[in-house]
């Protein structure tokens, strides 16, 4: 809630994630930022990874949004990064709407 009562709204994600991390590290809570994945078609590794926005606690996946309102869409994102790490815990946190929307999920 501190990084979007500061920036507020209407920000690129990359400056609410820079400023997220921030606050975390700030507050003491261990999180890896731009955490990169491997992912995988039937069995193969693909070239490119794909970089998660956080884990924190070594447990739980949060996603960085910065939009009006989210979306089944994102929702659908954050559980297939749950499936992909095999992380039970995740949080959407959408710092583009007016107030701070956060989702909790669980795989």
């Amino acid at each position: 809630m501190e990084v979007h009562r500061k920036l507020h709204r209407g920000l690129f994600e990359d400056f609410y994630c820079e400023a997220l991390a921030i606050e975390l590290s700030l507050r003491g809570i261990p999180h890896q930022p731009q955490c990169a994945i491997q992912l995988e078609y039937k069995g193969r590794p693909l070239k490119r990874p794909h970089h998660l926005d956080f884990i924190c606690f070594g447990d739980v996946v949060v996603e960085v949004k910065a939009v009006s309102a989210l979306t089944p869409a994102d929702e659908a994102q954050l559980l297939n990064y749950l499936a992909m790490t095999k992380i039970k815990r995740g949080l959407l946190v959408n710092f583009g709407s007016k107030s701070l929307e956060y989702k909790r999920m669980v795989l």
